[in-house]
């Protein structure tokens, strides 16, 4: 059920949101399941965390930042809450980043210890990251942890767990209760500092929007690291009584929607990319059990919500908007009200405003101000950088409707001026997608000494070619300015590891082909 918002209920620390949601919801509820297919209830899941945290809490000290580097499993979210527990802030490691980045996020954070597994880094040959997090950290292995949990540890976490409000760390709602880095799909990844008040007040926000049932399964293949993945995989579902699965990566695209039939998924997380990837190989019956689909971090296809109304029916797929500094839903559209090409409703407690830009017709710059709005931006000194007057600049251009919902427009950097009219790179891509559906396409902007700027496409469309570019940009009245007419065709379009578009990398690319033709 949906409930009103009330932003003096998430003045809570995080753990004790977590004991909260026991009381509520049951001690023996089930809570939380991951692969291995070992169903945590809530007890289960406090009491867990109580006995790794003591073992955390040895080797730190309160406060500390301490590095947290795991796929999305059981083990990611028991040890989030063990360092609550202890009063140690989670700083979650994108190991999708490189090497160059994550050693950058070790040391912006002052992280001296990260958590990882000896099976995942095993599993996904990741022995470079370690080696070079070794240069700055210590880097500690949950299975040794784990075997070092003694009796002693044991009656420790059965007593913490049967009073945990006296046994846990007393933490202010404002004190830190992540530190996430942006995915830096456009330049370096900043540090956010989001206390604990900014998360649950956002799982009460998402709950107020949409409304929720305890006995739904929360299905969540997207990484923690990512704001998306956590707040709304791990503790939109576990503070709202719905059942967590985590699953360790949205790339597998064949064993997904079978795992969606067979754990009786309610609501699946991912983008747009990996759900079109779910839904070409799916079953009929192995989708159509959702209650609905949310997709974030970048723009749903026409495409994509055909394909998934054709094939499985009556299931919702919501297109929704956030940002790592808003933690992270500002946006999202409701299964009753789904407006295909906006990215929904703003949330309650959100303030918004625009600011217009110069060359850009209509809306704005959009700000964002509220309760879900980070402490700040982590600086070089150990300190946060807060927001102006608590607002927070997207980036986005937008257009909002009088009753809030929200159209994105692109994002300022994502516009060049060409022949001196400002241009969308985003609604060039969007008119590569319209001639080309079964693609990827990227289009970024390039110095030009006749036209100041000039749009390059790069596509994994072997047979890319402007003259239809050309063709439809004349039907649908788009100006003969917003098609590329350089076109690179690649043979995959990067991504970065939450599925938005690598636009870093994708630069260096053209650049290093415009030396090439040089």
């Amino acid at each position: 059920m949906s409930r009103a918002f009330d932003p003096h209920s998430s003045e809570r620390s995080v753990f004790d949101a977590l004991v909260d949601a026991r009381s509520q919801y049951g001690a023996k509820k089930l809570i939380l399941e991951d692969q291995d297919r070992n169903p945590l209830s809530y007890t289960d899941l406090i009491r867990a965390a109580f006995a790794l945290g003591r073992k955390i809490a040895a080797m730190t000290k309160p406060g500390e930042n301490v590095g947290v580097m795991l796929p999305a499993s059981s083990a990611a979210v028991v040890t989030f809450f063990a360092l609550h527990a202890f009063g140690r802030v989670p700083t979650m490691l994108n190991f999708t980043s490189g090497i160059r980045n994550l050693k950058a996020a070790c040391k912006l954070a002052n992280v001296k210890t990260v958590l990882t597994a000896n099976k995942f880094i095993e599993q996904g040959q990741l022995h470079d990251l370690i080696d070079a997090i070794e240069e700055v950290a210590k880097v500690a292995y949950l299975e040794d942890v784990r075997e070092k949990v003694g009796l002693s540890d044991k009656l420790f976490a059965a007593t913490a767990a049967a009073f945990p409000k006296r046994f846990r760390h007393e933490s202010a709602p404002s004190a830190p209760g992540v530190i996430l880095f942006t995915s830096g799909s456009f330049g370096a990844p900043k540090g956010v500092v989001l206390s604990q008040q900014n998360l649950i007040a956002n799982v009460e926000q998402i709950a107020s929007h949409i409304p929720l049932d305890p006995a739904w399964v929360m299905f969540n293949p997207l990484p923690t690291f990512h704001c998306f993945g956590l707040t709304a995989g791990v503790l939109l579902p576990i503070l709202t009584g719905m059942k967590a699965f985590e699953y360790p990566s949205p790339l597998h695209t064949k064993i997904i929607p079978p795992l969606l039939k067979d754990t009786g998924a309610s609501i699946l997380l991912a983008t747009d990319t990996f759900v079109n990837q779910y839904a070409r190989v799916a079953e009929r019956d192995e989708l159509s059990g959702l209650k609905f689909i949310v997709c974030g971090a970048e723009k749903v296809r026409e495409e994509t919500h055909n394909l998934i109304r054709d094939k499985f029916g009556d299931v919702p797929l919501l297109e929704g908007y956030g940002a790592t500094e808003a933690a992270p839903v500002i946006a999202v559209n409701k299964p009753l009200d789904n407006r295909r090409g906006t990215v929904g409703g703003i949330l309650p407690g959100v303030e918004t405003r625009l600011e217009p830009v110069e060359g850009i017709p209509g809306g704005g710059r959009l700000y964002v101000r509220g309760v879900n709005v980070m402490s700040g931006y982590l600086n070089e000194n150990g300190t946060i950088d807060p927001p102006g007057d608590g607002w927070h600049d997207t980036g986005d251009v937008v257009d909002i409707t009088d009753d809030g919902w929200i159209t994105i427009k692109g994002r300022v950097k994502r516009f060049a001026k060409v022949g001196g009219e400002m241009v969308s790179l985003t609604a060039a891509e969007d008119i590569a997608l319209a001639v080309w559906p079964d693609s990827r396409h990227a289009v970024i902007a390039m110095p030009d000494s006749k036209k100041g700027e000039r749009l390059i496409l790069v596509t994994d469309r072997p047979d890319a070619d402007s003259t239809p570019l050309v063709a439809h940009a004349k039907s649908i009245g788009a100006p003969e300015l917003a098609v590329p007419r350089k076109i690179i065709k690649v043979a995959e379009i990067p991504v970065l590891g939450t599925g938005k578009t690598d636009y870093v990398t994708i630069q260096r690319m053209v650049e290093a082909d415009g030396r090439r033709a040089a």
